[in-house]
């Protein structure tokens, strides 16, 4: 057998038994701590009873000034301000417009963004518009939800959200008799927000999607779910430790919950062990490579520019690796565009670096959708069309005046 990488396989039987043997046991590390064990119970019923596998932790009340609707939690003040997390159906606007009608609250003053999926997401500018409220997110938080085509990635929605504050991790304030503190929370997505609420003898912690009382919610590897010491959920686990609350929020979840110090210790085991099984399936020095599809991304991901334009794109690449890697890129524009010649970046371990190219749309170019290929050599091992950009080509406007 030849793959398309790594070592030619020259006892096939034995390659493949080995192949499926490993994915075994990282689907075994998969389920053991897994979200997905909450919300649907009947699939991993096989796994019942194995001493790997974290039980389900303790659940709490959720505290009476606290409402949750659809994917959203939202905190009443004493004074009946409300603070709002997430926004995307507009149930969620109904049901505050009820409470305002009543009396029960006097308005949205401020909200907080966890994640751009599209579920948490799609209604934030309805919102906005209808409440004069300050919108807060986390850095990388805010760069998706305010330019979403910018990124390719899963349930992203097409909503361009307004961000008054952008946060960085363990940035705190006050918001009435409550204390707010936002951390980088890369859990369930690695573009994903942490809050720490802090208020009335309580101390909350709203995780967006990524705990559940079973586990991590690490479903689709699209999110980018990392592997690694301070990175994706053994980072998370940190923030738990440090900040020791009381409650932890899942805006599906209509529960609380807190995991106790075994289960976080076994939750860092699993972690540890699945970095070395997954290791094993990939024709890589870290498992990331596999695990991480964005690990080379074109940024912006899509744009549009007229004919005659020049238009700017990044290359941005994650180096998951303990030394240096050299990338060596090159774009590979429409034929009639000219030669874009490659570049070089030296990027540190652990660190992304980025390559930037500006690329002239011929005046006479036909408006239309394209794609970009990009050819990389990473470590010298070449990757040819190996990630791609979307330019939409629009017709110069005096031209079409002219018509």
């Amino acid at each position: 057998l030849v793959p398309s990488h790594g070592e030619v396989m020259a006892d096939p039987i034995v390659a493949i038994d080995a192949v499926l043997e490993r994915v075994e046991r990282c689907y075994d590390t998969y389920v053991g701590i897994s979200a997905l064990r909450h919300y649907f119970p009947d699939m991993f019923r096989e796994f019942e009873g194995r001493p790997n596998h974290m039980p389900f932790t303790e659940k709490l009340d959720v505290p009476d000034f606290l409402y949750h609707w659809g994917t959203t939690w939202a905190i009443r003040a004493e004074n009946g301000e409300l603070f709002v997390m997430d926004c995307g159906a507009p149930r969620v606007i109904e049901e505050i417009d009820k409470r305002v009608e009543s009396g029960e609250i006097s308005g949205v003053t401020e909200f907080w963004i966890t994640h751009y999926h599209d579920d948490h997401v799609d209604q934030v500018p309805a919102l906005q518009q209808k409440f004069d409220c300050v919108t807060r997110a986390d850095r990388v938080v805010a760069d998706v939800v305010s330019n979403p085509l910018a990124y390719r990635f899963p349930c992203i929605s097409e909503a361009v959200c307004r961000i008054d504050h952008i946060t960085d991790d363990g940035d705190s304030w006050g918001w009435n008799e409550f204390t707010m503190t936002a951390f980088h929370f890369p859990g369930q997505t690695f573009y994903h927000g942490g809050l720490l609420v802090e208020g009335r003898g309580v101390r909350l912690f709203f995780s967006g999607d990524s705990f559940t009382p079973s586990g991590i919610d690490d479903y689709c590897a699209a999110n980018r779910n990392l592997l690694g010491i301070d990175f994706g959920y053994e980072r998370c686990l940190d923030v738990l430790d440090e900040t020791q609350p009381t409650h932890i929020f899942n805006c599906h979840v209509d529960c609380a919950f807190r995991f106790s110090e075994d289960e976080m210790r076994q939750m860092r085991r699993n972690l540890h062990h699945r970095e070395t099984a997954f290791g094993e399936l990939f024709a890589w020095d870290h498992p990331n490579y596999g695990m991480d599809p964005h690990w080379v991304r074109a940024h912006p991901y899509e744009q549009s520019a007229v004919a005659g334009a020049t238009i700017t794109l990044a290359v941005e690449l994650t180096n998951h690796s303990d030394e240096a890697r050299v990338a060596v890129v090159k774009p590979m524009p429409p034929n009639g565009w000219g030669d874009a010649p490659p570049q070089t970046a030296v990027i540190p371990p652990k660190r992304v670096g980025k390559v930037v190219f500006r690329i002239a749309i011929p005046p006479n170019e036909t408006p239309r959708r394209l794609v970009i290929p990009f050819d990389l050599v990473y470590d010298r091992r070449p990757l040819p069309a190996f990630r791609e950009a979307v330019v939409v080509v629009h017709e110069e406007p005096n031209r079409a005046s002219s018509r």
